[in-house]
C-alpha cells in the first residue's frame, strides 16, 4: 500500500523503513512471530473405532448424521440434528417446526463452505466469545448467497463435515462411487504398486510375513505385532482367515494403520476441496502456519518432489496425507531451528560473557568415593561440546604424577574449536608438581596458551581469539616455596585462569584482576545467590566463577545448572556420568550454539549499567516478555519403558510440560493419561507460559508411564526457548541416558505472541486499545539519593509521551479495523508519518534529547553512587536497594531513548535520500524522476 501511494519511494528505501519500524513498535512487545491468526485443530473427539482417513469415509460419518447448532440472525442458537441424504443430494436437519421438505439444502446450491466465524452472523458480540473459531463453520447458498451458520461440538466434526461438502461441491456425487472404499485414488494406485512389487508372479496374494514387512518398512516405528493383528482382524471379519493377503485386504490394512487422523485433518483444513495439498494449498501451510520466509511455489513443489511417495502425486504436483505425513517427520518440520546446529552467536565478546559448558570429575564412572576411574569419561565429554574439564592429579610411581594429558590432547578440539579449559585438581606432591606443568608444556605445545595476561585490559579475551589454546585453572606456588602447600600449573607463570580466594563481592570489586578466577562450593554459591542476587550478577559480568557441586553428593547426582546461570556464573560443572533431568538441561541448553560449549549470556547480565536480579519474579526493564503457547497433539511409538514388567507391552503415557528458567517463569503443566492405545496416544491439550527472560528460558517435554506402582521414565527432549521453530512440529524423544529414540516423538503445535493481547484472536497484538488511564507507563525507582532522584524524576514526562504516542497512533489506525485482521506495519508507518509527521518528529526529537541528556547525566553517577549514597547516610540493604534502583533507572532511559531515536531517523533518511529524486504530481501524489 505504501509503495503504490509513494511510487517514488525506492524499493531498498521501503525495506529499511519496514524494518525499522518492526524493530521499534516492537522493541517492548518482542513478537518474534507473525501477526496472522494461527489456525488449530483438535483431533480427540472423534471415536476411536472411526478411520477418517479418506473423503468416503467422511460421507459415511456425514450420512449417519450428528447433533450440530444452527446460528440464526438474531444471535440465538439451535441444537439440531444433521445428515446427508444417502442419494448426496440434500443436507437435511431435524427437528423443525418448518416442513421436512424445507428443512433441507440441495448440495447443488452450495455456493462456498467456509472455516471458522467468517460471517456476519457467527462474528457477532453476542457468541463470539461463546464457542472457538474451529468448531464454526458455514454453508454459503443460493444466488443471494445467503449462509447456513453451524457450530459443532469440537474441531474434527467440522473437518468432517468441510471435507465432505467441499469435495461434493467441487467434484458431485458421482465422483464419490469412483473412488474405492476408505481411501483415495491416488492412494490406491501408489498402495497398489506397492502390493505388486511384493507380487511378481501376480498371484493375487502375498503371505502374512511378506505383507507385515511392506508395510514396517513403509513406516519403521510401527510393532510388527500390531500389524500382523490387524491383517488377522480385516481376514477374519472377511471370512478368509489363514489364507494369503490379497490387494484389497492390504490397502484397507495399510490406510487403517499408516494413516494419522491428526494429519488427515490438518490436511483438510489447508486442501482446496481436495484429499491432497497442492502446491498453492502448500504454500499456503508453510507461510502461515510454519512460519517460513519467502516461501516459493518451487520451493513447494520441491517438497512434494521429496517427500510425496507416489508417482503420480508427482508428477501433478500432489502431496497426499502419506507424502504430508513424510514431510512433516522429517528434518524440516522439526522443532529446533536448524540455524541454531552451528555457532550462529557473537564469539567476540570477553569470555566471561558466556556459559561455558563444564564437567566436574568426568574421570569418574560412578561416584565420588567408589566410582571407577576410566579415560573414556574424559573423550565422552569432550565430544559432548565439554569446555571446562576437570582434571585430577595424584602422584605416580618414579616421581611421575598420574594425569591424563596425552588423551586430552587428542581429542580437546574434535567437536569444538573453542578454548578449553584444564581445571587442575592436584593431589601430588610439589615434586611432581613441577614434574607435570613441564608435562603440560611438553605434550600441549602450541595448543597451550602461555602468554601473560595484559595488564591494560579490564576483561579477559573472547573465544574467537583464544581458538585452539587449552587454558590452565590451577593456583600458583611461589617459585621459593619449599613445602607442599599450594599448587603449580607450570614452572613459573599462571595464564588467564588463575585460581583466587572468593573473599567477598566489595574485595572483589576492588582487588580481584579480570585473569583471576574464583570457585564456589554450590552451597556457598546458593547462599550468595539467594542473600546476593544482584552482586552476584554484577561480579559475573567482569569475572569467571566456577561452581562445582558440595562433596556431600556422594552418589555424583547433579545440582540444577539454571540456580547458578540465572546469577550469571559461566562454568557450573556437572557430573557428566550422572543421567537425569539435570544433565538434560545442561546438554539441552548448550545445543544452541552449535554445541559449540559456549552460549552467550543474555544482554542484561552483560552491559555495565543494567538491571537484573537473579531472584527476578515479574517482567524485566528492557526484556520483552513472551507468552508460549503449546498444543501436545499426539505422540508416536513410544516405548514401554526399559526393564518394566507391569502391564505386559501396555503404556499409558502422560506429558509433563516443563519452563525452566528464572524463578518468574519456572513452570509446569501435564496432560492427562491416555490409557488405549498408549503406544501412539491422541493427548489434544494446549498450554500456555508467560517466559519473562527468553534468553534464559528453556522448555522440556518429559513422557512417563502411568503406573499404580511409580511411574517410569520413557523418554524426553530439552530445548533452549530461543531455538523454538513455529507451527505444527515433530519433537524427537530422547532416553534417560541421552540416546535419540528411533522414530519416536511427539507432534505439537508451538505459537509465540508478545505479551500485549495475549494470543486472543479478539487481542491480538496491535489491536489492543487501551485507553489512557489503563496504559502501562513505565517509570524510573526511587534511590534515596537526592541528587540522583532530582535528575531522574525529569525523565518521568518524557517516558508518559512516549507510550502516549506509539499507543495513539497504533490505536487510532486500528480503531477501524472491526474484522480484526491483522494489520500491516507499512500501513502503521504510512498512516504515522502522512498525517502525524510533524507532530511525531518533534515530539521524538524533544523526549529522544531529554531522555539522552538524563540517562548520560545519570551515567556520571556510576563510578561514585556507592560513595555518594555512604555520605547520604545509606548502608547495608538500603545502600544495595540504591544501587539496584539506580541500574533499573539507566536500563528503563536506555531502552526508550534507543527506540525513540530509531523511529525518529526515518523520516529523516526518507528525506535526505530521495528528495532529489521525488516529483510531486498534480494528483497531489509523489513520483520518482528518471533523470
Amino acid at each position: 500500500d505504501l509503495a503504490e501511494d509513494s511510487p517514488g519511494i525506492s524499493p531498498y528505501c521501503l525495506c529499511q523503513i519496514y524494518l525499522s519500524v518492526f524493530f521499534v513498535l516492537f522493541l517492548q512487545d518482542g513478537s518474534k512471530q507473525r501477526q496472522a491468526r494461527k489456525k488449530t485443530v483438535s483431533f480427540s473427539s472423534m471415536p476411536s473405532d472411526r478411520k477418517m482417513n479418506s473423503t468416503a469415509a467422511c460421507m459415511a460419518f456425514m450420512m449417519e448424521g450428528c447433533e450440530m447448532k444452527k446460528v440464526r440472525s438474531n444471535s440465538r442458537m439451535y441444537s439440531r440434528y444433521f445428515l446427508l441424504d444417502p442419494d448426496m443430494r440434500w443436507l437435511r436437519w431435524e427437528p423443525s417446526k418448518k416442513d421436512s421438505e424445507k428443512a433441507k439444502l440441495e448440495i447443488k446450491s452450495i455456493k462456498e463452505v467456509r472455516l471458522g466465524k467468517k460471517t456476519p452472523v457467527l462474528r457477532s458480540n453476542g457468541l463470539s466469545d461463546q464457542f472457538p473459531d474451529e468448531c464454526a463453520f458455514s454453508i454459503i447458498y443460493g444466488d443471494n448467497y445467503e449462509s447456513l451458520d453451524l457450530v459443532a461440538s469440537t474441531a474434527d466434526v467440522v473437518s468432517t463435515w468441510v471435507m465432505g461438502l467441499r469435495y461434493l461441491v467441487s467434484y458431485g456425487r458421482h465422483m464419490v462411487g469412483v473412488v474405492e472404499p476408505s481411501q483415495p485414488s491416488v492412494r490406491t494406485s501408489w498402495i497398489g504398486s506397492m502390493f505388486e512389487l511384493a507380487d511378481p508372479e501376480r498371484q493375487g496374494h502375498i503371505d502374512l510375513f511378506r505383507a507385515t514387512q511392506i508395510i514396517k518398512g513403509l513406516n519403521p516405528g510401527m510393532r510388527e505385532s500390531r500389524i500382523e493383528l490387524k491383517f488377522k482382524e480385516l481376514q477374519k471379519a472377511k471370512d478368509c482367515y489363514g489364507e494369503g493377503i490379497d490387494l484389497d485386504i492390504f490397502v484397507e490394512a495399510y490406510c487403517e494403520l499408516c494413516t494419522r487422523p491428526e494429519i488427515f485433518f490438518l490436511l483438510v483444513q489447508f486442501s482446496s476441496n481436495k484429499e491432497y495439498l497442492d502446491s498453492k494449498d502448500l504454500m499456503l501451510f508453510v507461510d502461515v502456519e510454519q512460519g517460513v520466509e519467502g516461501v516459493t511455489e518451487e520451493m513447494c513443489r520441491e517438497i512434494v518432489r521429496k517427500f510425496e511417495p507416489s508417482v503420480e502425486g508427482r508428477d501433478n504436483g500432489y502431496l497426499s496425507i502419506d507424502g504430508f505425513t513424510h514431510y512433516l517427520l522429517s528434518s524440516e518440520c522439526h522443532i529446533f531451528d536448524p540455524q541454531h546446529k552451528h555457532v550462529c552467536q557473537d564469539m567476540a565478546q570477553p569470555l566471561s560473557h558466556y556459559y561455558i559448558n563444564s564437567s566436574h570429575n568426568a574421570s569418574l564412572l560412578e561416584d565420588h568415593y567408589w566410582g571407577s576411574s576410566d579415560l573414556s569419561s574424559y573423550v565422552r565429554a569432550l565430544r559432548m561440546g565439554c569446555r571446562s574439564l576437570e582434571v585430577v592429579v595424584w602422584d605416580g610411581v618414579d616421581c611421575e604424577p598420574v594425569v591424563y594429558v596425552h588423551v586430552i590432547n587428542q581429542y580437546a578440539f574434535e567437536s569444538s574449536e573453542y578454548p578449553l579449559i584444564l581445571c587442575l585438581v592436584t593431589h601430588c606432591s610439589v615434586p611432581q608438581q613441577r614434574v607435570m606443568a613441564q608435562h603440560l608444556k611438553k605434550i600441549l605445545g602450541d595448543k597451550l596458551h602461555i602468554e601473560p595476561p595484559n595488564m591494560e585490559d579490564h576483561y579477559l579475551p573472547s573465544p574467537e581469539k583464544l581458538k585452539g589454546k587449552i587454558l590452565i585453572k590451577g593456583k600458583s606456588l611461589p617459585s621459593d616455596s619449599q613445602d607442599s602447600e599450594g599448587e603449580v600449573t607450570e614452572e613459573e607463570e599462571v595464564t588467564l585462569c588463575k585460581s583466587v580466594q572468593f573473599r567477598d563481592f566489595e574485595t572483589s570489586k576492588r582487588e580481584q584482576k579480570h585473569w583471576e578466577i574464583c570457585s564456589f562450593n554450590e552451597v556457598d554459591a546458593n547462599r550468595f545467590a539467594n542473600e546476593f542476587p544482584e552482586d552476584f550478577v554484577s561480579y559475573n559480568k567482569r569475572f569467571l566463577s566456577r561452581v562445582y557441586p558440595t562433596p556431600m553428593r556422594i552418589d555424583a547426582s547433579n545440582m540444577n545448572p539454571q540456580d547458578f546461570w540465572k546469577c550469571g556464573c559461566q562454568i557450573v560443572a556437572m557430573n557428566y556420568q550422572t543421567p537425569g533431568l539435570m544433565m538434560d538441561l545442561n546438554l539441552g541448553w548448550f545445543r544452541q550454539n552449535g554445541n559449540c560449549g559456549y552460549v552467550l549470556r543474555p544482554a542484561i547480565m552483560r552491559e555495565e549499567v543494567s538491571y537484573f536480579s537473579a531472584n527476578a519474579r515479574d517482567s524485566l526493564p528492557g526484556v520483552s516478555a513472551q507468552l508460549l503457547h503449546i498444543k501436545v497433539i499426539s505422540g508416536q511409538n513410544l516405548p514401554k519403558p526399559r526393564g518394566s514388567a507391569a502391564k505386559g507391552d501396555v503404556v499409558e503415557p502422560y506429558i509433563y510440560v516443563e519452563i525452566h528458567g528464572i524463578p518468574a517463569d519456572c513452570a509446569e503443566q501435564r496432560t492427562k493419561t491416555v490409557s488405549q492405545n498408549g503406544d501412539n496416544p491422541i493427548f489434544d491439550e494446549s498450554f500456555e507460559f508467560q517466559i519473562n527472560l527468553p534468553e534464559l528460558a528453556a522448555l522440556r517435554f518429559v513422557v512417563l508411564d502411568d503406573d499404580y506402582i511409580g511411574d517410569e521414565f520413557i523418554g524426553q527432549y530439552t530445548i533452549p526457548f530461543e531455538c523454538l521453530l513455529p507451527g505444527y512440529r515433530h519433537v524427537p524423544l530422547q532416553s534417560l541416558t541421552g540416546e535419540f529414540l528411533p522414530n519416536t516423538t511427539l507432534f505439537v503445535h508451538v505459537a509465540i505472541t508478545n505479551r500485549r493481547g495475549g494470543g486472543k484472536a479478539h487481542k491480538r497484538g496491535l489491536s489492543v486499545r487501551k485507553g489512557r488511564k489503563a496504559r502501562e507507563y513505565t517509570s524510573t525507582k526511587t534511590t534515596g539519593i537526592k541528587v540522583v532522584d532530582e535528575l531522574f524524576r525529569a525523565s518521568t514526562q518524557p517516558l508518559r509521551e512516549a507510550t502516549d504516542l506509539r499507543e495513539n497512533v497504533v490505536s487510532e489506525k486500528t480503531a477501524s479495523n472491526n474484522n480484526n485482521a491483522p494489520i500491516l506495519l507499512c500501513d502503521i508507518f504510512a498512516h504515522m508519518f502522512t498525517k502525524h509527521i510533524l507532530e511525531v518528529h518533534c515530539m521524538l526529537s524533544r523526549n529522544h534529547n531529554r531522555c539522552c541528556f538524563i540517562g548520560l547525566s545519570g551515567l556520571d553517577f556510576h563510578e561514585d553512587l556507592h560513595r555518594i549514597g555512604a555520605r547520604e547516610g545509606l548502608k547495608g540493604r538500603k545502600l544495595q536497594k540504591a544501587m539496584e534502583s539506580y541500574a533499573w533507572n539507566i536500563t528503563v532511559l536506555k531502552v526508550c531513548s534507543f527506540s525513540l531515536y530509531s523511529i525518529m531517523l526515518f523520516p529523516l533518511y526518507l528525506i535526505l535520500h530521495n528528495s532529489s529524486r521525488l516529483l510531486l504530481t498534480n494528483e497531489g501524489k509523489f513520483t520518482k524522476c528518471e533523470n
